[in-house]
């Protein structure tokens, strides 16, 4: 398995050439005949909102890093091997935004997959968490320049955007009911 386009066998190093198998266009190596399945890379993140205002409010993190340097997003990124998706996403939220939460109080949004770039598909578990179960004040991590809470409201006031998919994740853990 590959996140990219394969263009050489990963066993044998062997070019390989494209063949039809499941009525799907696969890559397969001639020399050892094993198929380079090319799959979606697992990611996780976290929406944590605050309903203290009399509009929820959801952490968000600029990106600092491609790809969308400037956009917004909801924290998350890649899994690690081993671990499981709710790890992931409270890992991130850490490590991107500085506040923690247990991953035993995050609650599944959504599933979705991101457009692909460069050949590299997405798929992310999206979850959702109280800011009343997390601790911790936001601050940008290494690859945010960012890290703030946005109502609706003042997202669409600000002429900011967001990266793909994540729009949709924001306003739907807004408008969560408590």
């Amino acid at each position: 398995m590959v996140s990219r386009p394969p263009t050489f066998c990963p066993d044998c190093g062997t070019r390989l050439e494209s063949f039809t198998f499941e009525n799907r266009e696969r890559k397969r190596c001639p020399a050892c005949e094993r198929i380079a399945w090319h799959n979606p890379v697992p990611c996780a993140g976290v929406a944590v909102v605050d309903r203290s205002g009399t509009e929820s409010a959801v952490l968000c993190v600029e990106r600092g890093v491609p790809p969308g340097v400037g956009e917004w997003t909801i924290p998350g990124g890649h899994m690690e091997i081993g671990e499981e998706p709710p790890e992931a996403a409270a890992r991130e939220l850490e490590e991107e935004t500085g506040i923690s939460v247990d991953p035993a109080d995050l609650e599944v949004l959504s599933a979705s997959t991101m457009p692909p770039r460069e050949g590299k598909h997405v798929v992310t578990v999206h979850y959702v968490a109280d800011l009343a179960d997390a601790e911790g004040e936001p601050v940008a991590g290494s690859d945010a320049t960012a890290a703030r809470f946005w109502t609706p409201a003042a997202f669409d006031a600000s002429g900011e955007t967001f990266r793909p998919v994540h729009e949709q994740r924001f306003r739907e853990a807004a408008a969560l009911p408590e």
